[in-house]
């Protein structure tokens, strides 16, 4: 288990699941045979399968702050219904038993915060009990995104279809019926410290969330980057991107904002070494990890 301490921060990785995603060229359409070639020299080697599928955790980050016990992005969750995803279609995790390895008991959850509402950022949100979604942290208030939440609610009270508004029915709106969710502003400080910052395109809506404690900063990155690949090649979207122009060009700034500054990187979904920093090199950027 990765830990981190940042400033008076002490933030744990707490991992749902791993396991080789889609294959690299599909997940990343731009993806060329000379790029793919070249992911294979410099990247660490636990990040691609021998036949090119990506190495992916869903991971959630806790954060203790000495006031608040935070949990960043909630993974897939169990017993959720995932047609057409069939390796996380009705789960069953052991994300209870990490979360108590990191020492947090879903009732000493005080906050919730979301980078975006995709199922699989969103899932243990709720638990299924006696047949009923509920929220599995009863005593944390959900913090969401104005932005984020308004697109999904529009198109869930459309009555639309989708992984997407199955994962808002299941995850979202259980906890906003119990009146524990809070939809802020975009760039929503929640304590000083610890806040909000729009980068939209992966998602309508999607936040970085910052930390920032003792002179030293992190960042949340949520899907603004999900692999190692996009350092090598920032240009590349994925297929899961809502506005792949729109998230080509926030991700190509974060990285150059990032690189080579002392900001360290907390992505959702990088195998081991998740944490570190960017660093620029002769051929694009790269991720050197630090010791958690």
């Amino acid at each position: 288990m990765a830990q981190l301490n940042i400033g008076d921060f002490a933030i744990d990785c707490v991992v749902d699941l791993e396991r080789p995603f889609l294959h690299a060229q599909t997940f990343f359409p731009d993806l060329t045979d000379d790029m793919f070639a070249h992911c294979r020299k410099v990247l660490p080697p636990g990040d691609l399968t021998p036949d090119g599928r990506l190495q992916m955790r869903f991971q959630s980050l806790v954060v203790r702050t000495g006031r608040h016990t935070i949990l960043i992005d909630t993974c897939c969750g169990n017993h959720k219904d995932r047609p057409g995803r069939e390796d996380f279609h009705h789960l069953n995790t052991n994300y209870i038993g990490a979360l108590a390895e990191a020492g947090v008991e879903p009732e000493q959850v005080d906050f919730v915060m979301c980078t975006h509402l995709h199922w699989d950022h969103v899932g243990w949100n709720t638990r299924l009990i006696d047949g009923k979604w509920v929220p599995t942290f009863p005593n944390a208030r959900y913090i969401v995104a104005r932005t984020e939440y308004d697109y999904w609610n529009a198109r869930f009270e459309r009555g639309e279809q989708g992984i997407h508004l199955l994962s808002f029915a299941d995850s979202v709106m259980p906890v906003m019926r119990e009146g524990l969710a809070v939809v802020v502003d975009d760039g929503y400080e929640f304590d000083r410290g610890l806040w909000f910052e729009p980068c939209f395109g992966h998602s309508p809506g999607h936040v970085l969330i910052n930390l920032k404690s003792g002179g030293a900063h992190a960042l949340a990155s949520g899907d603004v980057i999900h692999h190692r690949i996009q350092l090598a090649f920032p240009e590349l979207s994925t297929v899961a991107d809502t506005d792949r122009a729109l998230a080509r060009k926030n991700r190509e700034a974060l990285i150059q904002r990032l690189a080579d500054s002392p900001t360290i990187l907390l992505p959702a979904h990088f195998p081991p070494p998740v944490f570190g920093r960017i660093v620029s090199g002769e051929q694009g950027f790269a991720h050197a990890p630090i010791a958690g």
